[in-house]
C-alpha cells in the first residue's frame, strides 16, 4: 500500500463466513439439506423392512426355543433375519446409478460436486435461465451512441470514435473499472467493448513511482485514459486530453450503477462520471437534463434487443478530498449525457433447448437484470415467447405518502383502445396465449403489498427483469412454495444466492458462480439443461429400480429362511455368500450402467416410495417368490425316492439335504430374474440391450445357475453343501418352475407400468393435485376474469382466488 494510506482508519464490517466471499465457502462446507421425497421415502421404506424383520425375528426365535437350540444361537440366528430383510449394502446399491449419471456427466463436460442433486434433476418442473451470457452471447458489441443535444437526442452514432472531444467520450473512456495485468486488460467484457470502442488506452502507475501523478495536478491516480494520437478533427473544437481516474465506485447490482471520479489535464477540474440502467442514472440526474424523448427512445431501442446503458456526470470540487469523496455525494444532481447501445445476440442453441424442455413440458423462466423490453424481445428471440402469444406487463407502484399502491396488467401493444372483454377473450382461446412480464421493482412491491397476486403471477410470469441478486433467490424460493422443482442456470456473480437456493443450479462459469453451483458446466450454452435433466431421469429410474431390486433381494431370502428354519435347516453359508457377492453385488453394479434415453418425454418418473403401486408389486412378487420355493419344496418333498432331513439336529449340521437344495436352487434364479423385471427403461433410458454387461452378467449368472441345478459335480456339490439329486426329469422341472415363476412377475409388472395406474385414477376420480402448482393452474384455468387488463387495482378493490 502507498505511503500516503499507512495513517488511514479502517473499519472491518464483515469477516470470516460473514463475508460474501466467506458465505460461498460456508454453503460448499454446509449445503442446504435436499428436500426430496426419493431420499425421505428411502427412510421410511427401511423401518418398514426392520418391522418385518423384527416379525421374521420373532417367528424365528419361537421356531429355534421349540428346537431346543442354545440360547448363543437362538440369539445369532434370530438376529440374523435382521441382516438379511434389512441388507448393509442397500445404501451404497442406490447410489450406484447416481455414480455413473455423474460419470458420464464429466464425459460430456458437466461436474457435479453433490450427487444426490443429480437424482433432483429427473424431477425439475421449471427451469429460470440467465439472460446474458447464458441465453445470449457473453461478447457485447457497441452498437450506436446517442448524445444528448440542446432539443434532445442528437442524431445516432455508429461508431463512438466519431463522437466530437467532450464530456460523453469522456465518459465512455474513462467510466469503467477495466485495469491491467502484464499489459492485458482485464475486465467486464462490456467495460471491455466500451473503452476498445473509443480507441483510447489505458494506462497505470507502476509500484509507487509518481510519474503519472505529476500530470494531474498531483493528484494520486489509479489509471490515465490517453486518447488515441491521431484524432478525428472537429472545426473549432480542440482534441482531446487525458484524463486520470482517481476513484471508482464499482458496479453493485442493487444499485444498478457505477460510477468514477476523474481529474482533467494538469489538474484543471475534476469530473464524477456515473454509468448504469438508463431508468437509475435518469433518475438521479436533474430533471432538466433529461431528454424529454428519453423514455421513447428507451424503449424503442430496448424493444429491438439492444442492451441500454445511461452515462450522466457531475462537477466535483478539484480542490476537495477526492480520494475520500462520499458515493451519496457523487451519484446524485448530475447531468444527463447520453445513452450507450450494444448488440447482445442470442446463442443459436437457446431456441432449440428451449423447445425441447417445452416439449416435455418444463416451464422456462428469464430472470434478468437488463430492461424489461431488451428480455422480452430476447424471450421471442429464443422461442420462451412464442410469435402468437402476448405479452402482459404486470406494474406495482409501491406505497407513499400521497397515493396507495396499484396494481396494472397492460398489453405490451398498448391495446388500451379495445374492449377489456373481447382482450381477455382472444387471450384465454388459446389457453396458454399469455406470458406475463414484470420487473424487479414491481416483483418488490407486488411481494409487500399483494401477495394475494404473487402466486398468481408467478404461475403466468415468464420474463423477470432488472432483477438484483436478493430478488433471483426470492424468486426462487416463492416458485419452491408452489411445489415446483426449480432449475437455476447462470454464468456471472449475480446468480450465485439463485444458484445456492434452486433445487438444481447449474453454472455455465468456472468463476464465483461455479462456487455456488452442484453442477458447472463447460459447455458455454444451455444444451447441458436437457442432458442434465436427462441424466437426472435416467438415474433416479436406476435408483428407484435398485431400491425394488434390494428390497426383493431381501425378501427372496427372508423367505428362503423362513421355510427352511421352518424344517430346521437353513442356507449354508458358501450359499449365503454366493448369492450376496456373486448375485446380488454384480447385478445391482452394472443394472445401473444403463444411459439415458436421448429425447427428454412430457411424464417426469415417480420419486415416492411408499406409494400403492411400489407396496402393490413388491407384495406381489413376495406372494409370487413365496409360491414358487413352496411349490418346489412341495414338488421335492412328493417324490418316491424323497428322504426327510434329520429332524434331530438343527441349521447347518443337517446339511446336505434335499429341502435346502430345491430351494436354494429356485431362489438363485429369482435373484437373477427378479433383476430383469424391475429394471426399467422406456422412456427415460436406453433399452435393455444397450447395457452390454449387465446382458453378459445375466448370461453368466444364468448358465452357472443352471449348471449348479443340472451338473453341479463333486466340488461343487460339496462347496455349496448341495443333495446330488439324480433324477434329471426333476430337475428340468425346478428350471421349468423358475421359469414360469419369471414369466409370471413379468407379466405383473407389465400390468402395473401399462394400467394399474389408470385404473387407480379411474377410482379415485378427479381428485385435486397435491402440488399446489397444478391445483393453482386449474383454478386460473377455470376463471377468466382474475386478470383484468387496463384497469388499475389497489389493495382494497382486488379480486382474489384462493388455492389452499
Amino acid at each position: 500500500m502507498r505511503d500516503t494510506f499507512t495513517d488511514l482508519p479502517a473499519s472491518v464490517s464483515a469477516a470470516g463466513f460473514f463475508t460474501a466471499k466467506g458465505d460461498l465457502v460456508s454453503s460448499i462446507l454446509y449445503p442446504q439439506p435436499i428436500n426430496f421425497r426419493f431420499y425421505k421415502d428411502a427412510m421410511k421404506f427401511l423401518l418398514i423392512l426392520g418391522v418385518v424383520a423384527l416379525i421374521g425375528t420373532i417367528y424365528i426365535f419361537v421356531i429355534l426355543f421349540k428346537a431346543n437350540v442354545t440360547w448363543l444361537q437362538l440369539v445369532v440366528r434370530s438376529l440374523d433375519i435382521v441382516t438379511i430383510v434389512v441388507p448393509p449394502a442397500l445404501p451404497a446399491a442406490i447410489t450406484a446409478g447416481t455414480i455413473y449419471a455423474q460419470r458420464r456427466l464429466k464425459h460430456r463436460g458437466i461436474f457435479c460436486i453433490s450427487p444426490p442433486r443429480i437424482n433432483v434433476c429427473g424431477k425439475v418442473s421449471v427451469f429460470c435461465f440467465d439472460k446474458t451470457g447464458t441465453l445470449t452471447e457473453d461478447g457485447l458489441d457497441v452498437w450506436g451512441v446517442m448524445e444528448k443535444g440542446p432539443a434532445g437526442f442528437s442524431e445516432l452514432v455508429p461508431d463512438p470514435k466519431l463522437l466530437p472531444p467532450g464530456h460523453m467520450l469522456s465518459a465512455l473512456a474513462c467510466c469503467h473499472t477495466v485495469t491491467l495485468l502484464q499489459g492485458q486488460q482485464l475486465g467486464d467484457p462490456l467495460e471491455l467493448k466500451m473503452v476498445e470502442s473509443t480507441g483510447w488506452t489505458l494506462q497505470e502507475p507502476e509500484g509507487d513511482r509518481d510519474v503519472v501523478d505529476t500530470e494531474f495536478g498531483k493528484h494520486k491516480v489509479l489509471a490515465v485514459m490517453r486518447p488515441p494520437t491521431q484524432q478525428p478533427l472537429f472545426p473549432g473544437v480542440r482534441t482531446s486530453e487525458p484524463v486520470a481516474i482517481v476513484k471508482r465506485f464499482p458496479f453493485s447490482s442493487a444499485l444498478q450503477r457505477m460510477s468514477v471520479v476523474t481529474v482533467a489535464h494538469r489538474g484543471r477540474s475534476a469530473l464524477a462520471f456515473v454509468k448504469g440502467s438508463p431508468e437509475m442514472v435518469a433518475s438521479l440526474c436533474l430533471a432538466d437534463t433529461v431528454p424529454a424523448q428519453f423514455s421513447s427512445t428507451l424503449r424503442n431501442f430496448s424493444t429491438q434487443g439492444l442492451r441500454v446503458l445511461a452515462l450522466a456526470c457531475k462537477p466535483v470540487d478539484v480542490n476537495s478530498d477526492l480520494i475520500n469523496t462520499d458515493r451519496g455525494e457523487v451519484e446524485k444532481d448530475l447531468q444527463f449525457l447520453g445513452l450507450l447501445m450494444m448488440k447482445n445476440l442470442v446463442k443459436p442453441e437457446s431456441a432449440k433447448v428451449i423447445n425441447i424442455l417445452k416439449l416435455a413440458q418444463i416451464r422456462n423462466i428469464m430472470v434478468t437484470g437488463d430492461n424489461i423490453l431488451t428480455a422480452v424481445n430476447v424471450a421471442k428471440s429464443c422461442a420462451m415467447v412464442g410469435s402468437d402469444e402476448k405479452v402482459i406487463f404486470v406494474t406495482v407502484t409501491p406505497h407513499t405518502t400521497q397515493s396507495m399502491p396499484t396494481l396494472r396488467f397492460s398489453l405490451e401493444d398498448g391495446a388500451a383502445q379495445t374492449s377489456t372483454d373481447a382482450v381477455n377473450q382472444s387471450l384465454y382461446q388459446g389457453g396458454y396465449g399469455y406470458h406475463l412480464a414484470i420487473n424487479g421493482k414491481s416483483f418488490a412491491a407486488l411481494c409487500d403489498h399483494f401477495p394475494e397476486y404473487l402466486p398468481k403471477v408467478l404461475m403466468k410470469a415468464t420474463v423477470f427483469a432488472r432483477m438484483s441478486p436478493d430478488q433471483k433467490a426470492q424468486l426462487v424460493k416463492e416458485l419452491q412454495k408452489l411445489n415446483y422443482r426449480v432449475g437455476m442456470c447462470g454464468d456471472g456473480a449475480n446468480d450465485c444466492g439463485a444458484l445456492r437456493a434452486a433445487d438444481v443450479g447449474v453454472s455455465l462459469s468456472e468463476a464465483e458462480a461455479s462456487v455456488a453451483s452442484p453442477f458447472t458446466s463447460k459447455i458455454d450454452n444451455i444444451s447441458c439443461v436437457p442432458l442434465l435433466i436427462r441424466e437426472g431421469r435416467c438415474s433416479l429410474v436406476t435408483s428407484f429400480s435398485l431400491f425394488r431390486y434390494m428390497a426383493l433381494y431381501s425378501l427372496i431370502q427372508f423367505c428362503s429362511v423362513l421355510i427352511l428354519n421352518t424344517v430346521k435347516t437353513t442356507l449354508a453359508d458358501f450359499q449365503f455368500l454366493f448369492c450376496d457377492l456373486f448375485l446380488v453385488t454384480t447385478l445391482a453394479l452394472f443394472m445401473g450402467k444403463g444411459g439415458p434415453s436421448e429425447d427428454l418425454y412430457p411424464c417426469r418418473p415417480p420419486a415416492s416410495l411408499l406409494s400403492l403401486p411400489v407396496f402393490g408389486s413388491l407384495f406381489l412378487y413376495t406372494c409370487l417368490i413365496s409360491l414358487g420355493q413352496l411349490a418346489s419344496f412341495f414338488i421335492t418333498t412328493t417324490q418316491d425316492w424323497f428322504i426327510p432331513l434329520n429332524s434331530t439336529v438343527f441349521g447347518i449340521e443337517n446339511l446336505p439335504n434335499m429341502e435346502n437344495t430345491c430351494v436354494f436352487n429356485l431362489s438363485g434364479y429369482q435373484y437373477i430374474f427378479m433383476a430383469v423385471v424391475v429394471t426399467k427403461s422406456y422412456p427415460h433410458k436406453k433399452p435393455l440391450y444397450h447395457n452390454v454387461i449387465f446382458l453378459c452378467f445375466l448370461l453368466v449368472h444364468s448358465a452357472v445357475m443352471t449348471c449348479l441345478v443340472l451338473y453341479p459335480g463333486p466340488f461343487f456339490s460339496q462347496l455349496f453343501k448341495l443333495f446330488s439329486f439324480t433324477d434329471m426329469n426333476f430337475k428340468m422341472l425346478l428350471v421349468a418352475v423358475a421359469a414360469l415363476n419369471f414369466l409370471v412377475c413379468f407379466v405383473v409388472e407389465m400390468l402395473i407400468d401399462l394400467g394399474m395406474l389408470s385404473f387407480l385414477r379411474l377410482l379415485r376420480g378427479n381428485r385435486p393435485s397435491k402440488k399446489q402448482y397444478k391445483r393453482l393452474n386449474t383454478l386460473l384455468s377455470d376463471s377468466t376474469s382474475w386478470l383484468p387488463l387496463n384497469q388499475t387495482l389497489t389493495p382494497t378493490d382486488h379480486s382474489v382466488i384462493y388455492c389452499s
